[in-house]
This record gives structure tokens, sequence and C-alpha cells, in this order.
């Protein structure tokens, strides 16, 4: 458990006043509610991003030699006829 002090706009204050007695529940009670409810939603808006991963693979050797010239490199695999 937390113990914090909290600084409530005028507006929420009413609402959460409004709420307890609509309710019947004491601030504490009303407050863990209340935040409990908001962040379930915010969860259900934003869910928690797993982050995205690539499996490595070793393919071997490079079969066409150096391949720091593109033309040369597609002449190797597809032949001089791709001109």
């Amino acid at each position: 458990m937390m113990r914090t002090t909290l600084t409530l706009d005028e507006d929420v204050a009413a609402q959460l006043s409004r709420l307890q007695k609509q309710k019947g529940l004491g601030l504490k009670s009303l407050v863990n509610l209340v935040l409990r409810s908001g962040l379930a939603a915010l969860e259900r808006e934003h869910p928690e991003r797993v982050p995205f991963r690539v499996e490595e693979f070793d393919c071997g050797k490079c079969l066409l030699g150096d391949i720091i010239s593109v033309s040369e490199t597609i002449a190797a695999a597809e032949g001089e006829w791709h001109r």
C-alpha cells in the first residue's frame, strides 16, 4: 500500500463528492475504484506492446562473390540478358 497526498482540481473533487454520496463509499475506496477503472480503460486503449524481434538466420557464404556493384550482381545472378 502507498500513502500519498493528492491535489484535486475542483471539478474532479465535485465529481468524487457526488459519486461518494451515490455509492456510499469512503473517499479512499472511491478514489481507488475510479483509478482502477481509469487505468483499465487506458490499458485497453494502449495495450502493452511486445517488441518486434527478428530471428537470425545464417545463409552461409555469398554464392555471387563480391556484390558491391548492383549491375554486376544482377548479371551474375540472371545472366547478361537482363540489360
